[in-house]
């Protein structure tokens, strides 16, 4: 953190007057006088550019030593203030002199984006000046004469509409048709082992809902087969309200564990790295570094990454997925692993636990596409009333 003097002497900038001698003359003749001087003058006192700029590089870091001890994860601190930075840079000003309309100017124009990031963005920066106004707010009045004022105001805020609505995932007849294609043409593959690991982990993926950072991620000593009735994996997930990653158990199921034991049995050790090693990648790259390929001796290889993951699924549906959609991509598996389990019978609870959300609000956004049918549901729910009053002898309890 750049040092603005120290946080004590910070409060009262020094004084400079055009006859230095007759006011240090004055100060000497009276002990004391010095402070009285400097607190009566202090707002007739021109602050220097250079030390408006040093506050202001100290409040980012306490406001992000603020969030550290809140429990936030280190990522998430590194992107807190990139936002405020940027805008700031772009107009060359502090913060507390931004205007609404300058706010407004960036990201209609320079700083335009997309609509998430944008909105991302301004949330952090409306965050941001949420605790200068109720830290700073009367120290920054009072040295450099401006009132703290978020630029964010009720005109330019974003509302969140929902980014989840148009996600139209294909249907479970259109998937089952997709992989059945693909499997059958995995023997034809330019590279059948870095196919069929694309395949199995397309699979995975909407078998189990797992997002494609949390599924590349997964080391094969993550994989617990006799963790409940056909095994788990462990995966890292992002974690909620910036908290960072947190492990949960992900599901296989009985048709995911049989796949992924054929994927270790037959594919994995085709791969140029040591399959018996159990914090290599689950899901190597084909490619090692020049360095460690020369060494030619079995080791951990690298883990392939989300965006080559989601080139194989993309190529792969464009040529064997069929119906209506024909873009898909793995965060749109996990809309389709939410909605077909739902169709299929299982409870909002159980797709929340399947998914690792935190709240069913959340998982409520991914089954925007379900078919519901309230009045099967009813005559089903009266049935399963009428069984217990047989079973139970008169109880509904």
């Amino acid at each position: 953190m750049a040092d603005s003097k120290s946080r004590a002497l910070a409060l009262i900038p020094s004084v400079v007057e055009p006859d230095g001698s007759e006011l240090a003359a004055e100060l000497a003749s009276e002990p004391g006088l010095a402070d009285v001087v400097t607190l009566q003058r202090r707002r007739a006192t021109e602050v220097a550019a250079g030390d408006e700029h040093s506050f202001f590089v100290d409040t980012l870091a306490e406001y992000q030593w603020a969030r550290d001890v809140a429990g936030l994860a280190t990522s998430t601190l590194d992107r807190l203030v990139r936002p405020v930075v940027e805008l700031c840079e772009y107009y060359g000003l502090v913060p507390w002199r931004l205007t609404p309309r300058q706010v407004d100017r960036y990201f209609a124009d320079p700083g335009k984006r997309g609509r998430s990031t944008v909105r991302q963005k301004m949330n952090l920066i409306d965050g941001y000046f949420a605790f200068l106004e109720q830290r700073y707010a009367g120290e920054i009045a009072r040295r450099f004469g401006v009132a703290v004022e978020s630029p964010i105001d009720r005109f330019n805020r974003p509302r969140h509409r929902g980014d989840f609505g148009l996600r139209v995932p294909p249907s479970q007849r259109a998937l089952r048709a997709f992989f059945a294609a693909w499997r059958a043409a995995l023997p034809q593959a330019r590279k059948p082992a870095v196919a069929c690991r694309d395949y199995v982990m397309a699979k995975l993926a909407y078998l189990s809902g797992v997002r494609a950072g949390e599924l590349c991620a997964v080391r094969i000593g993550e994989v617990h087969w006799e963790a409940g009735q056909w095994g788990r994996f462990l995966v890292n997930g992002k974690g909620s309200g910036g908290s960072g990653p947190r492990q949960r158990e992900a599901y296989l199921f009985a048709e995911g564990r049989e796949l992924l034991w054929w994927y270790v049995e037959e594919i994995r050790g085709l791969f140029g790295d040591d399959p018996e090693d159990l914090v290599a990648p689950l899901w190597p790259s084909e490619r090692l570094p020049a360095a460690v390929a020369a060494l030619n001796v079995p080791t951990s290889g690298l883990a392939v990454v989300p965006a080559t993951f989601r080139r194989a699924l993309k190529t792969a549906a464009h040529q064997h997925l069929p119906g209506p959609v024909r873009d898909l991509y793995p965060h749109l598996l996990r809309h389709a692993c939410a909605t077909h389990n739902y169709e299929r019978g299982m409870s909002l609870w159980e797709v929340q636990k399947l998914l690792g959300h935190g709240r069913p609000t959340t998982t409520v956004r991914y089954l925007a596409t379900a078919h519901a049918d309230p009045e099967r549901a009813s005559l089903e729910s009266a049935a399963r009333a009428a069984q217990r009053l047989i079973v139970d002898k008169g109880s509904l309890r």
